[in-house]
């Protein structure tokens, strides 16, 4: 609620500022001025100044002469407009009977029966066109029939020879009711869910619009500009007056804030009726300007049929922001121009600072829309590096380089804009950037020598990236670090160990660097069997494990070179150590297909009879061949005692 407020009562205020210009009457009067030989003959030789003139300009000067010149020009416009109060009646009546005088002379019908049938014929197309076309986007279901009615008013008022007062009024009251149908439609938009604020609204905008068409067509119609001015203060009050209503009105603002709106709004319209107009404009901007640019960025977003968070969709969103703010700006600078009285006009220095102000946001909206597409398309192609299935090794590879190399292009990008944006801000506000370019380079000679470490880091970092050492999801190891490399600044790597913990390591410590997830990679171990095991068949089992390993739907697309056993490696202290190999290509789940095996090895041996080498320890000398028969005599006398018990009891 609060931004449209503001915006209606900017539309209203501003509007005379822009509006008053002097009748025809008067024109007509000072060209028939011009054209006398006698004035011009004084003109062409210059106006005898007063006597003393000399010495007062000069004892008045500086800012204090600037004060006292808007002082007393205020003072006398103000004068001159609750003074022109009781002659509103008399001003509006008599530029009426102009107006209609104008028109019947002519032989056309009164201005207002003309400006009925005008506002009909575009009500009519707008009928018809509603009737024929339907858009499922809200904003341009509600805009087009709004256009169409301003197109067909337009058509037939160009189609016609106005007279002049005619033509001035016409054009005035027609524009009010086009800005009144073109705000009803985004209070529409805005306010869909709070039906009493809406209703608010579009009173103040009707009477906005209606106070800046009389005022502008006043102007040319012969009304006394302190009549002008007294007429749009009336209106002023009147939308300061339901502005302050609709405050208070509103249930979603605690009192606090209510009290801090209202105060805001009388302070602007102070600074209007003290034709501080750049205050004005500055402190509307400070209430509207947020909301606006949200307003805009939505609607922006509903018309185009892209994605927002796509390159098109920024372009599209923030260009509409970025082109909303530079025609406030320019706004802002056209009622600069056109107030001269102001006393920040009047100083060379408040003028200098204003200006490349204007221009520094400029720049910096330019420099945010490059950022800003920049760093979507980093951001979308990052997100498409990640999605690296079903694709070749090459395409794969180049994906990952990618993953690699933009986080570091955008880090890099992220400073070059904000250094050249910092630099090109001081430009324009008036400051010399040469020696401060200058004391830069110095400064950054001296830093050089001082930091010859990060300097390092920073410069191995680069050779590492231009070799390819490694990539964002690879494992590596240098130096006694080891992990995934899971990403980069400008002088270190993030190392992710595979037990959990991360290792940030400066580029100037990796030295040599290990590469254990490049291209492919062989997976060997050892097994030990018994002496007494058969290598042929273990072989063979091995080639049938490898097999199966290599049906498996998980595992097929990971290995080069299925499961084999290469031979004997050596004769251990308890059995036949036999080694075994398969090659990979690189991922995580190489330690997975290699425990997969060691499980299938196991269950083969197993079914097959092979037994695993197990450490023995065998304890005698020479007598335990002896002392092994001796218990085999015990043996079996023990067991031919018990038979012949059994034999003996069916007796007994």
């Amino acid at each position: 609620m609060k931004w449209l407020i503001a915006l209606f009562l900017a539309l209203l205020l501003a509007w005379p500022s822009l509006a008053q210009t002097p009748p025809q009457q008067k024109i007509d009067d000072l060209v028939r001025l011009l054209q006398d030989p006698e004035i011009r003959t004084w003109l062409e030789n210059g106006a005898p100044r007063p006597a003393g003139a000399t010495a007062a300009a000069a004892t008045v000067n500086g800012p204090s002469s600037d004060l006292a010149a808007w002082e007393s020009s205020t003072r006398a416009r103000l004068d001159q407009t609750l003074a022109a109060f009781p002659r509103i009646p008399s001003e509006i009546s008599a530029a009426a009977v102009r107006i209609r005088e104008d028109a019947v002379s002519s032989g056309y019908a009164p201005v207002f029966i003309i400006l009925a049938g005008l506002l009909a014929l575009g009500l009519a197309a707008e009928w018809i066109y509603r009737r024929t076309q339907r858009f499922s986007n809200l904003v341009i279901r509600e805009l087009a029939p709004v256009a169409v009615f301003a197109i067909t008013m337009a058509i037939v008022f160009f189609a016609f020879n106005w007279p002049p007062l005619v033509r001035v009024v016409l054009l005035a009251y027609i524009s009010a009711f086009v800005l009144y149908r073109v705000g009803s439609v985004l209070i529409a938009l805005a306010l869909v869910e709070q039906p009493a604020s809406r209703v608010r609204a579009h009173i103040i905008l009707g009477i906005a619009a209606f106070a800046m068409a009389t005022v502008l067509a006043g102007g040319y119609t012969g009304v006394d500009p302190a009549v002008s001015d007294a007429v749009s203060l009336g209106f002023s009050v009147l939308v300061l007056v339901l502005a302050s209503e609709a405050v208070w009105s509103s249930r979603h603002i605690p009192v606090s804030r209510k009290i801090l709106l209202t105060a805001f709004l009388v302070i602007v319209w102070m600074f209007w009726c003290l034709d501080l107009k750049g205050l004005f404009w500055l402190s509307l901007y400070a209430l509207l300007l947020p909301e606006a640019l949200r307003a805009v960025g939505r609607a922006a977003a509903s018309l185009s049929p892209a994605d927002p968070h796509s390159l098109r969709g920024v372009l599209i969103v923030r260009g509409a922001r970025a082109l909303a703010v530079a025609a406030a700006l320019g706004w802002l600078a056209l009622v600069w121009q056109f107030n001269p009285d102001s006393l920040g006009h009047m100083n060379p220095t408040v003028a200098a600072i204003f200006y490349g102000l204007l221009k520094s946001v400029v720049v910096l909206l330019i420099a945010d829309l490059a950022w800003q597409i920049a760093k979507t398309w980093i951001d979308r192609s990052m997100a498409a590096a990640e999605q690296s299935g079903g694709m070749s090794p090459a395409e794969a590879a180049r994906r990952a380089r990618f993953r690699t190399l933009l986080p570091i292009f955008r880090h890099a990008l992220a400073a070059m804009v904000i250094v050249m944006t910092g630099l090109i801000v001081l430009s324009e506000l008036g400051v010399e950037i040469g020696p401060l370019l200058a004391g830069a380079g110095v400064f950054g000679v001296a830093l050089g020598f001082g930091s010859q470490t990060l300097v390092k880091d920073v410069i191995s970092g680069i050779f590492y990236m231009l070799d390819d050492a490694f990539r964002v999801g690879e494992y590596i190891q240098a130096s006694s670090y080891k992990g995934t490399v899971e990403g980069f600044s400008l002088r270190s790597v993030r190392l992710r160990h595979h037990r959990g913990p991360v290792y940030t390591v400066p580029f100037g410590e990796l030295g040599a660097v290990q590469n254990m997830s490049r291209d492919w990679a062989v997976v060997k171990f050892i097994i030990s069997v018994a002496y007494d095991t058969d290598v042929a068949q273990v072989k063979k089992l091995t080639k049938a494990v490898g097999k199966e390993l290599q049906k498996d739907p998980e595992f097929e697309p990971l290995i080069i070179e299925t499961l084999k056993m290469k031979g004997v490696e050596k004769f251990g202290d308890y059995g036949i150590d036999l080694s075994f190999g398969m090659m990979l290509k690189p991922s995580q789940f190489q330690s997975m297909i290699r425990r997969r095996a060691y499980a299938m090895i196991r269950e083969a041996f197993q079914q097959n009879g092979i037994s695993f080498a197990h450490p023995m320890v065998q304890v005698g000398g020479e007598e335990k061949d002896g002392a092994a028969a001796a218990m085999a005599l015990r043996s079996q006398q023990i067991q031919t005692a018990a038979a012949e018990g059994v034999n003996a009891s069916p007796q007994s």
